[in-house]
């Protein structure tokens, strides 16, 4: 997966939530669907986006996701609206079908963009099973509720919970489509695409004390007799001589090294063979690795860099508090041992 993409300069500087906005307006989040052939296009945005900030790249995630399922479950033209996918605790949401259409009731917690979002797909219980429907946030029986998102990490997210009363909503696909569709397990790659351009977001500052000033940069500059500055030739020492921060550099390259070269293979799986079946284990392990790469990255850059950035570069702070919550989307150990019980099922496979 491409590592190097940079957002548009008209991007760049805004709060996580004006961001967002300005992306779907520019065209920036129109991504290409997953499984149409372009999905590694599709994961190097969504890593741009993390290494940018991580707020912005749930935000636009969510979005993207929308969009995607729309289209594959035959719902109604996203249009200009950006949109929220909220589907945490399906069952807290109950779903009733009168003679004026579906009405949702219930609260649903964790609906990032609550104060953004104009509409959104979200998942109730209804008669028949958990089905899900597109909601205008904006219309009646919708309301964010206050107090209920006293974050620090990803506090910019506004990861409200939202009450249903009565609310109208349109269903999108049939009783269990939002989870038995090939694209459930697509939108789960990509939420890793954004995991890992996040923590190349955190390496930065690991770059930046070891004299490199992006992750596109392959040679530190050396000093000059006259006090200036030259490239160094490939293959040259580098700048930092700390070899405990060459060690830390060195666990972090590797460690998101193959976590990129995994999401690229996904990709390219994704776009050979648009199957939920197909998809499952492939997807499941993408995301531990690259929530265990990340992990490493946290803890890499913090012992190399001790509590210094942590405490005086405030940009790195927010980084490094909103890539940890945004790694607890997965559900570490049940998910590991989800994968585990599809290797006996389907081989080892190594």
């Amino acid at each position: 997966m491409r590592t190097d993409l940079d957002l548009p300069a008209e991007l760049t500087g805004l709060p996580p939530a004006d961001a967002f906005l300005a992306a779907r307006k520019t065209g920036f989040l129109d991504l290409p669907l997953p499984g149409a052939g372009r999905t590694a296009e599709r994961f190097a945005v969504l890593g741009a986006l993390g290494r940018a900030d991580p707020v912005l790249a749930r935000l636009a995630e969510g979005h993207a996701d929308a969009v995607a399922i729309l289209s594959e479950l035959a719902g109604p033209e996203p249009g200009e609206a950006p949109w929220g996918v909220w589907a945490a605790v399906p069952r807290s949401v109950t779903a009733v079908h009168d003679g004026g259409g579906w009405r949702l009731s219930g609260e649903r917690p964790w609906c990032s963009g609550a104060g953004v979002c104009e509409r959104a797909l979200v998942t109730a219980a209804g008669e028949d099973g958990v089905r899900l429907f597109a909601v205008d946030v904006r219309g009646p029986g919708v309301t964010p509720l206050d107090g209920t998102w006293p974050a620090v990490g990803m506090a910019a997210s506004d990861s409200r919970t939202i009450r249903f009363d009565r609310t109208p909503a349109l269903p999108v696909g049939g009783p269990g489509d939002y989870t038995a569709r090939p694209g459930f397990w697509a939108g789960g790659a990509g939420v890793a695409a954004c995991w890992h351009g996040a923590a190349v977001g955190v390496a930065q500052a690991l770059l930046r004390a070891a004299g490199l000033g992006s992750p596109r940069a392959v040679t530190a500059d050396a000093e000059t007799p006259g006090g200036g500055r030259e490239p160094r030739g490939a293959g040259a020492e580098p700048r930092a001589a700390d070899p405990h921060l060459m060690a830390h550099l060195g666990a972090v390259d590797a460690a998101l090294g193959a976590a990129a070269a995994l999401l690229t293979e996904v990709a390219g799986l994704i776009d050979a063979d648009f199957s939920a079946e197909r998809l499952r284990r492939p997807v499941r392990r993408v995301r531990a690795t690259v929530e265990a790469a990340a992990t490493t990255t946290l803890d890499r850059v913090g012992r190399a860099l001790g509590a210094k950035p942590l405490c005086q570069d405030a940009a790195h702070a927010r980084r490094v508090a909103d890539l940890t919550v945004y790694l607890r989307q997965s559900h570490a150990e049940r998910d590991l041992a989800d994968l585990g019980a599809d290797v006996v099922e389907t081989g080892a496979g190594w």
